[in-house]
């Protein structure tokens, strides 16, 4: 691996980062549309161009706690939309803030073994300055059951999106 480029992030003080490859874009925090019956972790759904899109907490996923709630902070936060070539469509992470997009060479990656974290979903750390940032695998940020319960989920929320669609 000559270079990779990488998109990092920050989640409650943690420094993440994910392949380039695996983003299809940034957007800043819409309003969200949460059903009563959604697991802590989705945020809610938005409409992308007639899509609805759930919106995952990483927070909520990694066991991370915030420190003190700051209204203002919200203003800032980010979505990175994945999984734009995934047959479940699109799927928005909810991260405090992007922090930077980044092309580094292999002495600044370390792998690291998939039995040491939760469904292998960090392939490596990355030295990204002076942090050490975790690189993420877009694809096993969720556990098989729960891709399936989103799935749902994100039917569910586009049934109802369709209802409500007016024909132009």
């Amino acid at each position: 691996m000559a270079s990779l480029q990488i998109i990092i992030f920050d989640v409650c003080g943690t420094t993440c980062a994910l392949h380039r490859s695996a983003v299809r874009e940034f957007l800043p925090l819409p309003r969200l549309w949460r059903p009563p019956v959604l697991p802590r972790p989705v945020a809610g759904f938005f409409n992308l161009g007639g899509d609805a899109v759930p919106v995952l907490r990483l927070d909520v996923l990694f066991g991370l706690q915030k420190g003190e709630d700051d209204p203002e902070a919200d203003l800032y936060r980010h979505l990175i939309l994945i999984g734009a070539g995934s047959s479940a469509g699109p799927t928005a992470l909810l991260v405090d803030r992007v922090l930077d997009v980044a092309t580094v060479n292999a002495t600044q990656v370390s792998d690291v073994r998939q039995a040491e974290t939760l469904n292998g979903c960090v392939e490596a750390e990355v030295t990204w300055g002076d942090r050490l940032a975790h690189l993420l695998s877009a694809e096993r940020i969720l556990l098989a059951e729960e891709q399936q319960a989103l799935a749902e989920l994100g039917r569910q929320a586009q049934s109802r999106l369709d209802e409500w669609a007016v024909p132009a």
